[in-house]
């Protein structure tokens, strides 16, 4: 089991924000179940669906919070009994009591953080994710490869499918851009923290004199858009087709396959040369700009939304340093959470669970404080 370091702290320590957003709903149960009960609505198909659909959306939340309130009397009950003056077994069964009731309060408080919050519905969209070298020369792009198979390695344990948009190689081993997106249930749930710089500090295989080098790569996560998401007026479009340039083979550096394509109201501009088709690269391309667009309107409703307080995680801000990788201590730190894991070769083979739950965890903590 890997230890680390976090300043998060428990579910059973936000449960009175918990209990807040609980409020009333076995009040508004009863209400929907007398409503459902009157003979009129049971003659009317359109409200008894819509009133059967609030109740069911209802309930689950009324009987965590009915639980919740008969845990906190029996926790109450027990705690008396650990102070009894007169009988040290029933002191010992009660202390006993209050740790089992207490670990289940902690359960139902992280189950009613999962009712209260509802779940993004762009979580499960695929996510579009492109990984660049940043500073470092060689060795960033060297470290941008490591990147890339780390969430490879990642979408193969969790079952998800991966289609390469475009890559843009560089030395051996070595990438300069890749751009590629992941596919399955909750994958830009999962991903989308990973937004950011990634800063490793080791020594390079070309360091003669053993020192070691910090260097870093950078990564954006932006949901899969679809049609409908973004409309994108044509007219806005300026389209370039080139000769592909880099190693691709056969004829794909032989005919005008390659295509540029400018958003001219975002300046917005993406590339694909990969294919030898001139229509798929063009399609790969529009998917790629339409999932950029997205994630900008994104963002700006995000900053809208928290503009008197810059957000921990999710800010969209992919010029902050959010980890650092450091190979002469096996640690890998996220800086936003303070959470240090001394295990960097599992997690570069793609065991990134324990670090995406804590990030998707802060999340749920932050947005419980802004109500």
């Amino acid at each position: 089991m890997a230890h680390g370091t976090t300043t998060l702290d428990r579910p059973l320590d936000r449960l009175d924000q918990v209990r807040k957003r609980l409020e009333g709903a076995e009040e508004r149960l009863r209400e929907l179940d007398a409503e459902l009960a009157k003979p009129e609505v049971a003659r009317d198909p359109g409200r008894l669906r819509v009133l059967s659909r609030r109740r069911a959306e209802v309930d689950p939340v009324a009987r965590i919070s009915s639980e919740i309130e008969g845990v906190l009397e029996q926790l109450e009950a027990a705690r008396d009994l650990t102070d009894d003056p007169d009988d040290p077994e029933v002191r010992e069964l009660a202390r006993m009591e209050v740790e089992e009731l207490e670990a289940r309060l902690e359960e139902l408080a992280r189950q009613a953080w999962e009712l209260v919050l509802p779940r993004d519905p762009l979580d499960d969209r695929a996510a579009v994710v492109e990984v660049r070298a940043g500073t470092g020369g060689d060795e960033a792009g060297l470290f941008a490869a490591e990147v890339m198979r780390m969430y490879q390695r990642l979408a193969e344990r969790r079952n998800w499918s991966i289609e390469l948009l475009s890559l843009s190689e560089g030395i051996p081993g070595a990438i300069k851009e890749a751009v590629f997106t992941v596919s399955g249930r909750g994958a830009y749930g999962a991903l989308r923290y990973e937004s950011g710089v990634h800063r490793v500090q080791r020594v390079p295989a070309t360091e003669s004199q053993g020192r070691i080098h910090t260097s870093a790569a950078s990564v954006a996560v932006l949901p899969e858009a679809e049609p409908v998401d973004i409309e994108i007026d044509p007219a806005h479009l300026r389209i370039d087709v080139f000769r592909s340039s880099g190693p691709g083979g056969q004829s794909v550096n032989t005919t005008d396959s390659a295509v540029r394509i400018t958003h001219e109201p975002s300046g917005l501009v993406v590339t694909c040369q990969d294919e030898k088709s001139q229509h798929k690269n063009k399609a790969r391309a529009m998917k790629v700009l339409r999932s950029r667009l997205l994630d900008r309107e994104i963002a700006e409703r995000a900053a809208e939304r928290s503009r008197e307080r810059k957000s921990q995680i999710g800010s969209g801000d992919r010029s902050a340093k959010i980890r650092t990788y450091n190979f002469p201590q096996n640690r890998v730190t996220d800086h936003r959470i303070g959470l240090t894991l001394h295990r960097l070769e599992s997690i570069l083979h793609g065991e990134l669970d324990e670090l995406l739950e804590a990030l998707h965890l802060a999340e749920r903590h932050e947005r419980l404080e802004d109500g």
